[in-house]
């Protein structure tokens, strides 16, 4: 058996079994979140009817998991029309006055893989404790975690994904995209039967990704790039971000990397760029938005050049001046913008674990020093004056 093109027993003896399984599995557990989703449309319609009648909706999580809340803002708040926010558990717990009130009711969606982070509990029971009135939607991974069992007396829904998303490796890759496709599913819970088509759609981009890119994506991980920059936006600057964590993460560190929206990387952020330089450009579908991100991709021209500049697209239209190109479909079909952040993230994923092969680290393990660990540990939460 194969993983991302390397066998089971190279895998186990590299150190990165976990990892490679757990990318490569992604387009089918996609599926079968769907599926799930749409099983328990009738207790989720209900809940969200009402739940969704609040002054605000904040989405929250800890590193990765706070990353699915930014590509989640614009589809919760055309949906639900109403204030929301992403704020990370780690902004709650330490500054809960600046998002919770009394005088606001909130709906608090939290993201967590195992859910045992002190962040993911501390910052529901804040929510409870200021909150005029909060309900809680829970999304993770693991259902014998302290945010699976969290007992409250307001209104609470706890949606457990497949088992086989709870990753095993260090490093979150189907654990993220699959709570990041439940909370865009529940986003749409008045026209879930519709959505089929479009998980169909982003799996099919996610295939194309690993069954025919990877042989570039592997060669680019081995260039000589010290740093990388991942670029997108709207939704997809969440995706950038999570790209940009998961090849910092996979290298321990060893590659440096940052993030940005395509207008906001001319503001400064553009002077990290070097001839040891990776830059991913993470591209739109909307045609309003790709002029923005096409002009920006020709202004790179002047200035200091990067080692090599990749761009990921659903169709790229235009004769972009990059090394590399990596198209989802040669059809003329085409996907909801925010569905794009699913195979969005795999480039990231896949160059990250192979970057961190050529660095001679263990994937699933990446940090030697134990800087860093599969759920965050030492964290004190205190009592709030």
């Amino acid at each position: 058996m194969q993983y991302l093109g390397v066998d089971e027993k190279d895998l186990k003896s590299l150190g990165g079994l976990h990892t490679a399984q757990e990318i490569a599995q992604q387009p089918d557990t996609w599926k079968k979140v769907f599926k799930m989703v749409l099983r328990q449309k009738n207790e989720l319609t209900t809940f969200l009817t009402k739940a969704k009648n609040v002054d605000q909706v904040i989405l929250t999580g800890a590193g990765t998991s706070a990353f699915i809340g930014e590509s989640l803002i614009g589809s919760y708040y055309r949906n639900f029309n109403n204030c929301t926010k992403a704020v990370p558990t780690t902004n709650l717990v330490s500054h809960p006055y600046d998002y919770l009130s009394n005088d606001q009711e909130t709906l608090l969606i939290s993201f967590a893989r195992s859910g045992n982070s002190p962040e993911s509990k501390g910052a529901v029971e804040l929510a409870d404790k200021l909150c005029g009135k909060c309900t809680h939607l829970i999304i993770t991974c693991n259902k014998d975690g302290d945010l699976a069992n969290y007992e409250t007396k307001n209104g609470k829904y706890v949606f457990l994904l497949p088992e086989e998303t709870n990753d095993q490796s260090l490093a979150m890759t189907s654990s993220y995209s699959c709570m990041l496709l439940a909370g865009l599913l529940m986003a749409h819970m008045d026209r879930i039967e519709d959505m089929e088509a479009q998980v169909n759609l982003a799996a099919a981009y996610g295939k194309e990704i690993l069954d025919n890119q990877l042989g570039l994506l592997k060669n680019i991980a081995g260039l000589p790039f010290k740093r990388a920059v991942f670029l997108g936006s709207g939704p997809l600057l969440g995706t950038a971000n999570e790209s940009h964590l998961k090849v910092q993460e996979l290298t321990d560190g060893g590659t440096v990397c940052k993030h940005d929206s395509f207008l906001g990387f001319r503001h400064g952020p553009k002077a990290v760029v070097d001839t040891e330089t990776l830059i991913v450009h993470l591209l739109s579908n909307n045609q309003y938005v790709s002029k923005y991100e096409n002009d920006l991709i020709f202004a790179m021209e002047k200035g200091k050049k990067a080692l090599v500049q990749l761009a990921i697209g659903e169709g790229i239209g235009y004769n972009l001046p990059v090394d590399y190109t990596i198209t989802y479909s040669s059809n003329d079909e085409s996907i909801d913008e925010d569905f794009l952040c699913l195979p969005g993230v795999l480039p990231g994923q896949i160059l990250g674990f192979f970057k961190s092969l050529n660095e001679h680290l263990m994937p699933d393990e990446p940090s030697s020093s134990g800087a860093i660990s599969r759920v965050v540990q030492g964290v004190n939460i205190y009592n709030l004056p």
